[in-house]
């Protein structure tokens, strides 16, 4: 069974740091891309980070680029979300993703996700 869990969330002051996981479980880790994803309320869903299933090539959100870092240790199946200079407009509940083949079928998981506030 597929499973997601993000953790390392919490309340943080304008410019201080966060380092999110996400912990994989239930495919074969190595050879899927991995997503984060945000949600505040009132805005829509927005991609923040993505990383190829060996960690060469990463993307990011024009809104998190240069302060945020996304990683991934494949023998540890956890991929890393690290969160620096953090600015209120940061605020939402994280999520991370992955789209894998289950059995004949492709099927996009979700973790519960973990809520990031940025407040003074």
């Amino acid at each position: 069974q597929v499973q997601l869990v993000e953790s390392g969330g919490g309340l943080v002051q304008p410019g201080g740091s966060l380092r999110l996981s996400c912990a994989a479980s239930g495919f074969t880790f190595s050879a899927y891309c991995m997503n984060w994803y945000r949600h505040a309320p009132g805005k829509e869903r927005e991609s923040v980070a993505d990383i190829t299933s060996g960690g060469g090539r990463v993307n990011y959100a024009d809104s998190v680029k240069g302060r945020f870092t996304i990683s991934r240790d494949n023998a540890k199946k956890t991929v890393y979300l690290q969160m620096n200079s953090l600015k209120p407009e940061d605020t939402a509940v994280y999520y991370c993703m992955t789209v894998v083949w289950v059995g004949m079928r492709l099927v996009e998981y979700w973790g519960q996700g973990t809520q990031v506030t940025v407040s003074s």
